[in-house]
């Protein structure tokens, strides 16, 4: 047996789907640290990248992510004004500051640097595959797309 198949063994898929979503978040996480945002920032600003958005938007938009001791991503939005990658439109809207956009897109350009260490040697067709693997999976599991919870 060899050794790639003793480990298929030792390990199960279950092992290998948590281990591999731990280092994709460690990774996405050094990425958003060396940039000194969290995901919320990274979400907003790429939010923002669109247009100018109201604080209600922005709020559905991160309504996953919301919890109780955190009602409103508002004092994320208020720290990236502070930061002058925002600024305030009006009364209730919010816009991405040309400091703003050349911050988002060197977060984008390491983030992309990190997804494309994931796949190194990994195929477009041998990805596809692995994600059709995975949904069928979820699927199998009671996932449904029209309920599908956005990204976790």
């Amino acid at each position: 047996m060899n050794a790639s198949r003793a480990s298929e063994e030792r390990h199960p898929i279950g092992y290998w789907l948590k281990l591999v979503d731990r280092l994709i978040d460690q990774g996405f996480d050094a990425v958003l640290g060396s940039a000194a945002v969290t995901p919320r920032h990274w979400q907003i600003l790429n939010l923002l990248e669109s247009g100018p958005a109201t604080y209600a938007h922005i709020d559905d938009e991160a309504a996953l992510y919301l919890a109780p001791h955190m009602p409103t991503v508002r004092p994320v939005v208020d720290d990236l004004v502070n930061r002058g990658w925002a600024t305030t439109v009006g009364t209730d809207r919010v816009a991405l500051t040309d400091t703003g956009l050349k911050a988002l897109t060197d977060i984008q350009a390491a983030v992309s640097a990190d997804r494309d260490r994931v796949t190194e040697g990994i195929s477009e067709d041998e990805y596809r595959v692995a994600v059709d693997v995975l949904m069928r999976m979820a699927t199998n599991l009671g996932w449904r797309e029209e309920r599908d919870m956005g990204p976790v």
